[in-house]
């Protein structure tokens, strides 16, 4: 399970740190791929097998199945961490994201995102209320 927010840096070559916490976890490999709200998913491999599974029995007759997965799959990159725990993270993914310099990487779950530091604060500042206001309809009988 990934959890907390860190702020690490890209560098010249488009490196950035993994959180040390999790880099035993992804030692072993990991994808990036396009995320929703123009962020990048971190997936450990074993996950990201999962999800293309549970998209492989997904109807492709189902026009939002075809254009999802298309695009998913299509961005993904595989890649292992350096000795020192850096990924570098590819061009088209940068600029999807927007990523130039500082970055924030939250824990999701099963998985990470990376974030332009800018547009997380962004996207934070608008769902705080909403999030306050939606647990019970998100996780009704469990907060």
């Amino acid at each position: 399970m990934f959890l907390g927010t860190h702020h690490p840096r890209l560098d010249d070559k488009g490196r950035l740190f993994l959180p040390a916490k999790y880099r035993e976890e992804l030692a072993e490999g990991l994808v990036i791929t396009k995320g929703q709200e123009r962020c990048l998913y971190v997936f450990p491999m074993e996950e990201f097998q999962r999800i293309t599974e549970a998209l492989r029995t997904a109807p492709v007759t189902a026009k939002a199945v075809r254009d999802y997965s298309r695009v998913f799959f299509a961005s993904a990159s595989d890649e292992v961490p350096d000795r020192q725990g850096r990924i570098t993270i590819p061009q088209s993914l940068r600029e999807y994201a927007g990523l130039r310099r500082d970055c924030t990487v939250i824990g999701a779950n099963t998985r990470l995102e990376i974030w332009d530091a800018q547009a997380w604060e962004t996207y934070l500042a608008g769902q705080e209320q909403a999030f306050a206001d939606l647990s019970e309809e998100v996780l009704p009988g469990v907060l």
